[in-house]
């Protein structure tokens, strides 16, 4: 069990479940890959190893992105919001960043709901 830095964890505003989001983008591109949840061991696990983990609400645990699909992410940074209630990954994607296949979470014109002409 990987445990977080103090002076990060009082800096983190966490939710009634104990979880920050976290919102993960494309290092190069700055496109939006993706978001999730990360309690405190998911963010102590990215920090040491730069392979982003997260905590799955649906499984209930720590799960490291790609660890079934292939489609892994090497985190370069890690930023902390300004409410302390959202951590930013910005990172290398191998494959689609999507567990449907698509590159981002926010792919498809069906995901739309306001754009410009």
């Amino acid at each position: 069990m990987s445990t977080l830095d103090p002076a990060i964890a009082d800096r983190l505003k966490r939710n009634a479940d104990g979880l920050v989001a976290a919102v993960t983008v494309d290092a190069t591109s700055g496109t939006v890959l993706m978001q999730a949840w990360m309690n405190d061991e998911a963010l102590a696990r990215t920090l040491e190893t730069r392979r982003a983990t997260y905590f799955s609400r649906s499984r209930g645990r720590l799960w490291v992105k790609g660890e079934e699909s292939g489609h892994t992410q090497h985190v370069r940074e890690v930023r902390i919001d300004c409410d302390g209630d959202t951590v930013l990954l910005r990172v290398d994607q191998v494959g689609p960043a999507c567990h449907t296949g698509t590159p981002t979470c926010f792919d498809g014109a069906d995901r739309v709901l306001l754009a410009d002409e």
